[in-house]
């Protein structure tokens, strides 16, 4: 065993440039040369197959995904898969004539693979920032401590990719979380808080109907004021050309032009360099270290990400009456009593977990952990209402 770690050290010297491999231009580095002092046991041949159809499977996922990317992130996947491709010729050497035909790869990797080639998306991303977090390497006798650092660095790369589309995403995801998490406890708090206080079945349809129009409705001119309002102020920050128009007429020895610059944040000698430029003082060639881009012309919108107040408006009353319509779905289906509110409670408790576990996939945590919290809270509210609404009830009675 210590002949064997020390022959990986060797592997580590030749490897040393695979911690560069994840940019676009790294130069490939050598495969590993070291094999076993003895005869690999069962397990270990066990345990290095299905290391290999990991790999192989995983730098399958990257290129993948890289035929639906461009540029720069299409080099940066590129690489990963080319990463990937010499840890894979490092447990082929260690197998030799015990490598056999191929190995199924794990299911994980398996489930990924499918999702690249027909998604391709940050969810992707997501679950092999994941996958790279749990790699079993650290703790692998037979890795190589370049084949570890390989996998941390690995972790950060596609963490800065998947970064990139959770930005892409966040406004929209939002809005989805947030209404249908929303309407699922919501009305399952109303359909639970009515059914408890002793009224019929048609009685709690109809007050979950009116709820989901409710709190849809609701939602939706919300986040239509909101949205609003927010692209307004926006809109009021944003600068004015007056400068290049009222530019000709100023004194050149006294003006207020420089104070506009110094007010929109420059510092007091790129502010004087942007005078200068706009009072036509400068024929030369300049620092352009001090210039800064052009200003955008006032037609163009510069807040695209907060996105429109009608389609905003639109997507929150949708989210939140697919959510609201989930409780509600058994006494549709004419169920009534105890059998209903089962019902109602196992379909929202069932979405709940699968918002939940989307969310965790998309931060890179533990999908069950966010799944269980999601369904903790959701419950929570509507065993509270429930009692509420027996208490309610009683009093009344």
């Amino acid at each position: 065993m210590s002949q064997h770690t020390e022959s990986d050290r060797d592997d580590s010297s030749q490897q040393h440039p695979a911690h560069a491999s994840t940019a676009p231009d790294a130069t490939p580095a050598t495969a590993p040369t070291s094999a076993p002092s003895s005869d690999p046991t069962a397990a270990d041949i066990k345990r290095w197959r299905q290391y290999l159809a990991d790999e192989r499977a995983e730098a399958a996922v990257y290129r993948d995904l890289a035929q639906n990317r461009s540029g720069e992130e299409r080099a940066i996947l590129l690489a990963l898969a080319e990463a990937e491709g010499r840890h894979e010729a490092h447990w082929l050497q260690l197998l030799g004539e015990h490598a056999g035909k191929n190995r199924h790869a794990s299911l994980r990797s398996r489930f990924l693979g499918f999702l690249a080639r027909h998604f391709g998306s940050v969810f992707v991303l997501a679950l092999a920032q994941r996958a790279e977090s749990r790699s079993p390497y650290a703790t692998e006798t037979f890795a190589t401590p370049a084949m570890v650092a390989d996998e941390q660095i690995h972790e950060e790369v596609v963490r800065g990719l998947a970064t990139r589309g959770r930005n892409r995403l966040a406004g929209t995801f939002r809005a989805a979380v947030f209404g249908a998490n929303d309407g699922l406890v919501s009305n399952l708090s109303l359909v639970m808080g009515m059914a408890a206080s002793g009224v019929g079945s048609q009685v709690v349809l109809l007050s979950g109907v009116a709820g989901l129009l409710a709190g849809a409705l609701s939602m939706g001119a919300g986040e239509f004021i909101s949205v609003r309002s927010q692209r307004e102020l926006l809109a009021a920050t944003r600068p004015t050309q007056i400068t290049l128009a009222v530019a000709p007429l100023l004194d050149i020895e006294h003006n207020e032009l420089l104070l506009v610059y110094l007010a929109r944040g420059m510092s007091r000698e790129a502010a004087e360099h942007r005078v200068a430029e706009r009072m036509g003082l400068l024929d030369c060639d300049c620092d352009p270290s001090l210039s800064l881009r052009p200003e955008l012309p006032e037609s163009e919108d510069q807040h695209e990400a907060v996105g429109t107040a009608w389609g905003a408006a639109a997507s929150s009353f949708c989210f939140f009456a697919s959510g609201a319509i989930v409780p509600i779905i058994p006494f549709l289906l004419g169920m009534t009593g105890i059998a209903a509110l089962g019902a109602s409670a196992v379909l929202v408790g069932l979405a709940l977990l699968v918002t939940g576990g989307v969310v965790g996939l998309l931060s890179g945590t533990s999908p069950a952990t966010r799944g269980l919290r999601q369904l903790a809270i959701g419950m929570g509210a509507a065993g509270v209402t429930y009692l509420l609404g027996m208490a309610f009830g009683a009093v009344v009675g």
